[in-house]
């Protein structure tokens, strides 16, 4: 038999993949959506947020890298859960990062509405609309403020005295069941004019003066209706703050300043006249202490004789 040759042939097939680049341009590209797609997300989420709270945003990101780089005891020894300082959630105790506090705007929110409210009571209120010129409305640090002012023509009070005029009462009384409507407290502050008060007797001033009329529009507010315990402060000033100060004496700086306080400032003031916060918490430390010694000198020889106990003065 003769032996047959056998042919091998092999057949190539051309690899026929994603062009000249391959498939990698998939994964780019789904890189690519996915950084699209978080970029419109933080957008998203940037025009959703108050000003406040961007700040409060971009504190957070700078605060850590500033306490890693200088130290301090809210980057190592602190006892906060939250990383490089920071409010703690489980104590909300005070830290590096201030956050943005939602009821700031509500407060802010509600202040700027009564005085729309305001505005309007005085453009239709017929008892306010003939005074207008004498009411100005403003919001300030502090609340909303509104300052009745004098008027060379029509003053808020008798002559050096703190008797109220009728038209003064009139306001007064119209305005206290509004400032009912906010849970916010208020101040009053009485101003004079430069002018020095004089009536013989040198005891009682333009500080007593000023004083005693924010006393008496403080009356005059709980008359119409206001409720008594909505006053937190009641101060006079004399002529310390001027409205016009190129003019001290201008009649204009005779005015009783009303601030319907914002909670910040309302919780301030608390916390410095009822020893919760400030200098009235170091009161107590201080009573705890033990006085000095009453003699430095040896007392060995000293006799000391106790007849009773002294009796109790009084202020």
């Amino acid at each position: 038999m003769s032996t047959e040759k056998h042919r091998v042939v092999v057949r190539r097939v051309a690899a026929h993949g994603g062009g000249g680049h391959g498939g990698g341009w998939k994964i780019a590209y789904a890189d690519f959506m996915t950084a699209m797609m978080a970029f419109f997300l933080v957008m998203w989420l940037l025009s959703n947020t108050s000003p406040k709270q961007r700040e409060g945003i971009a504190e957070h990101f700078r605060m850590p890298l500033k306490v890693a780089l200088s130290g301090g005891e809210k980057s190592s020894t602190s006892i906060s859960v939250v990383p490089g300082g920071g409010m703690d959630p489980s104590t909300r105790a005070d830290g590096e990062v201030q956050r943005a506090d939602a009821e700031d705007d509500a407060d802010a929110d509600r202040l700027a509405s009564m005085k729309e409210r305001l505005d309007k009571l005085i453009e239709n209120s017929p008892v306010f609309r003939q005074f207008r010129s004498q009411i100005l409305i403003d919001i300030t640090t502090e609340g909303l403020r509104l300052q009745i002012v004098d008027n060379e023509n029509r003053p808020m009070f008798d002559l050096a005295s703190a008797q109220v005029v009728p038209h003064m009462r009139a306001i007064l009384r119209e305005l206290g069941p509004t400032l009912n409507e906010l849970p916010n407290k208020i101040t009053l502050s009485g101003h004079t004019d430069a002018f020095v008060y004089s009536n013989g007797d040198r005891s009682y001033g333009n500080w007593e003066l000023s004083a005693d009329r924010a006393n008496a529009s403080r009356r005059e507010l709980v008359m119409g209706g206001m409720a008594e315990n909505k006053v937190l402060r009641v101060v006079g000033l004399a002529d310390s703050m001027h409205l016009d100060r190129s003019n001290p004496r201008n009649p204009i700086n005779r005015r009783i300043s009303i601030i319907l306080l914002n909670h910040r400032t309302q919780q301030q003031i608390e916390n410095e006249n009822s020893g919760g916060g400030g200098a009235g918490a170091i009161l107590p430390a201080r009573a705890k202490a033990s006085p000095p010694p009453l003699l430095s000198a040896p007392t060995d020889n000293l006799k000391v004789t106790v007849k009773g106990s002294p009796a109790p003065t009084h202020p």
